[in-house]
């Protein structure tokens, strides 16, 4: 695998890796690429998420912690400069087999340290049954993208603040509570944040490309996308109704319809799912002028979503977008 490096070391916002990743992925002709990074204070929140539903803006705004969208689907995230951020770019289209074959390329790096790891659930690499390594993936024609974190050490109220209620006490009792669940890589090993970077790098890569400075001025063409209000916090169509729930193995999915005389007009899944395919055309327009019954629905729907959105069972998504527990909105 080639490791890709910069022309020199700077202090880049979050949302340059993340366009570095889309360059890597449409202007380089290589079968595996990783690079890693890090960022200052920054939430970085999911595709179909909505920022005011994740991110504690008051608080972000007061710590002067960044907040970005990313084009991969998950959860809010929050990053420092005591962890390291993984970027890993395949020619594959198969992003479920790129994503699992990362996270065994993760996991072995950290068993040849002697920590005892292992992969679980949708995206999460565990250390005793706590979260070191949170991922996510979104693909192009022909490429497979995989980012995530490696918490080597992080800023623990920064984590809770800028994710949850700003309350002194509500903060104090998250950080209690996330401390028991998450792992910090510092507490299981014996070298430095950059020799563990080292150790990485030595361990999955057998060469190196050093960008020059033609791309690095098509990776900041491509940040400015990242930047736009349009892009950070998205166009919320109206809506008349909103079913939500907890899908064991998908996430986190927010239904928002437009409906007219029970007919559904508009619709948007918002949520921390992984799309593994194309939402649009095979479930939000099938959706459009389909009455809101759960026959309508079924009829309307393809057969299998889990090639859609990761892990979905159509009967589990019919079953929620017809359910009685609503939202009703004015």
């Amino acid at each position: 695998m080639v490791y890709i490096a910069l022309p020199k070391e700077e202090n880049r916002r979050l949302v340059f890796y993340l366009a570095m990743e889309e360059y890597v992925a449409r202007y380089m002709d290589e079968d595996d690429c990783f690079f890693m990074w890090q960022s200052d204070p920054t939430v970085i929140f999911g595709r179909n998420q909505l920022i005011e539903n994740e991110v504690n803006m008051d608080y972000c705004r007061a710590h002067g912690i960044q907040t970005y969208r990313r084009k991969s689907g998950g959860g809010c995230v929050y990053s420092d400069r005591s962890n390291v951020m993984f970027s890993y770019i395949a020619k594959d289209e198969r992003v479920n087999f790129t994503f699992n074959r990362y996270i065994n390329m993760l996991v072995l790096v950290l068993h040849r340290l002697g920590v005892d790891a292992q992969a679980s659930g949708r995206n999460d690499i565990l250390i005793g049954g706590r979260k070191v390594s949170g991922n996510a993936f979104y693909h192009i024609p022909g490429r497979s993208i995989v980012h995530g974190t490696m918490l080597y050490d992080t800023n623990m109220e920064h984590m809770v603040g800028s994710i949850t209620p700003s309350n002194e006490k509500l903060v104090s009792k998250g950080v209690q509570s996330v401390r028991q669940h998450i792992a910090l890589l510092k507490d299981h090993i014996d070298i430095t944040i950059d020799e563990f970077k080292a150790f990485v790098r030595q361990n999955l890569c057998d060469r190196e490309i050093t960008l020059d400075d033609e791309a690095v001025r098509k990776i900041e063409e491509i940040e400015q996308e990242y930047l736009t209000d349009s892009f950070i916090y998205g166009n919320n169509p109206r809506y008349s109704l909103v079913r939500k729930g907890r899908i064991e193995g998908v996430g986190e999915l927010e239904i928002r319809m437009e409906l007219k005389n029970n007919v559904i007009k508009e619709a948007n899944i918002m949520g921390d799912y992984f799309l593994v395919g194309d939402i649009d055309n095979r479930i939000l327009q099938p959706l459009h002028n389909v009455a809101l019954t759960e026959e309508a629905i079924t009829d309307a729907l393809p057969e299998r979503l889990d090639d859609i959105i990761l892990n979905l069972r159509k009967e589990d998504f019919v079953r929620l977008i017809t359910s009685n527990e609503t939202i009703i909105q004015p």
